[in-house]
């Protein structure tokens, strides 16, 4: 009798049997963060859950570039927007007026819903959002959508309170998340920020809050050839997406200038929504230092990149600090503080846990820059591993209420 392999048994098995979509909402208007986050979130519940399948609703102008879900998975790309200040947003390419292209984008996301059809729409951070472009699909969902629930996901902090609570008064979320919203997910630790007491949320709104922790992801484990260090430390220096982060890195480099006996190896990664004359800026700062420099735009493996590095030099995203955190890696943050304050108070309360040493960008000197540097290159103690923990179960939290409010007979059997 012929042996059969287990590969090809794979190859005539039918294909996963899909009973729920999910669609999600990610406007990204401004850097990595948002896609990231959410593509993450992505790939933990289609990894987890063979029969959900997922289509992505994003703006972000490099989707195209970032490593995305290989099965059960696709997306829609919107006409993409800039942020020009706290919610003020402009048209990024078309040569259209900012009415005509959220008319267009409003349009997309409804017809993609009413043919999609799907069990839950999972909206990040804006409830209405970007210049209430969800509401068409919110308001028609009773009857062109009927079975779909929408989930509202907030990562950890929004912006400085008394601000986010009157931009939250102005567009009165929460009329629109008691009418329309079966469940508010927060991506980050009651511990760390009381979002629902901090932003002044009704009982009503808190009532339907889950804290789910930060997202904690584990690192890949392709080498990255420019960090072949042999033996020699590295830094690694990334502002995200790169679009404020000129001052940062200018400061690095000039503190390097500064001290020219620094003996580690530099890997600056300026970001792809860097303005090109910063990078030029940047290529020729690093021209004239004496020291082991490499300057790249983009990697799609940011991570992966982080987990060989010796120290990072890093503003405030999301992303950026969990990721640092969840390799516990030494790193000195250069948080932003405008038009938002987010990764500032994020910047803050992390080091206040003796995750990261936080330096105020607007007082930030070439030298207190390097010496910080130095500080957390020779540190000895590192806060102990936080896998597993309550408050970094972010993606395991996330798949399992979403399950929950599915209502899978086999998930409520195990929990039961």
């Amino acid at each position: 009798m012929q042996k059969i392999t287990n590969i090809e048994l794979r190859k005539t098995m039918p294909p996963p049997r899909i009973d729920y979509r999910i669609a999600v909402y990610s406007h990204d208007t401004f850097g990595l963060g948002n896609i990231r986050r959410m593509l993450a979130i992505c790939q933990y519940l289609l990894d987890n859950n063979p029969h959900f399948s997922i289509l992505l609703i994003t703006g972000s102008p490099v989707i195209h570039r970032l490593p995305l879900p290989t099965e059960r998975f696709d997306y829609v790309k919107l006409p993409c927007l800039s942020r020009t200040e706290a919610e003020k947003y402009q048209v990024k390419s078309l040569g259209t007026t900012f009415d005509m292209t959220m008319r267009l984008r409003a349009q997309m996301i409804k017809t993609t819903l009413m043919g999609f059809h799907p069990d839950i729409v999972i909206v990040d951070k804006k409830p209405c959002g970007v210049a209430k472009e969800l509401m068409p699909a919110l308001e028609a969902s009773s009857e062109a959508i009927p079975r779909a629930q929408w989930v509202l996901l907030l990562r950890d902090i929004l912006d400085a309170p008394g601000k986010t609570r009157q931009v939250w008064r102005k567009h009165r979320y929460f009329d629109v998340i008691d009418r329309h919203y079966a469940q508010i997910l927060v991506v980050g630790s009651q511990k760390i920020f009381d979002l629902g007491e901090e932003y002044g949320f009704p009982p009503r709104i808190k009532s339907i809050m889950k804290y789910c922790g930060y997202i904690h992801k584990s690192p890949t484990v392709i080498p990255q050839k420019n960090l072949a260090t042999n033996g020699t430390r590295t830094v690694l220096v990334t502002p995200g997406g790169g679009q404020d982060g000129f001052r940062m890195i200018r400061a690095y480099l000039q503190g390097l200038e500064i001290h020219p006996d620094k003996g580690w190896k530099s890997l600056i990664i300026t970001g792809p929504e860097m303005d090109g004359w910063a990078r030029e800026e940047i290529a020729h700062l690093a021209s004239r230092v004496n020291a082991a420099v490499t300057v790249q735009s983009f990697t799609a493996d940011m991570q992966g990149t982080m987990s060989q590095a010796d120290v990072i030099v890093s503003m405030g995203g999301y992303n950026s600090l969990c990721e640092i955190v969840s390799l516990g890696k030494p790193a000195v943050i250069v948080p932003r503080k405008a038009p938002v304050q987010e990764q500032w108070i994020r910047a803050q309360r992390f080091a206040h846990q003796g995750w990261v040493h936080c330096l105020d960008p607007e007082t930030l000197t070439p030298s207190q820059l390097m010496e910080a540097i130095d500080n957390q290159l020779n540190r000895t103690l590192l806060p102990p591993p936080l896998q597993g923990t309550k408050e970094w179960q972010g993606l395991v939290r996330v798949s399992q209420a979403i399950r929950l409010l599915l209502a899978d007979p086999g998930f409520m059997a195990c929990h039961a």
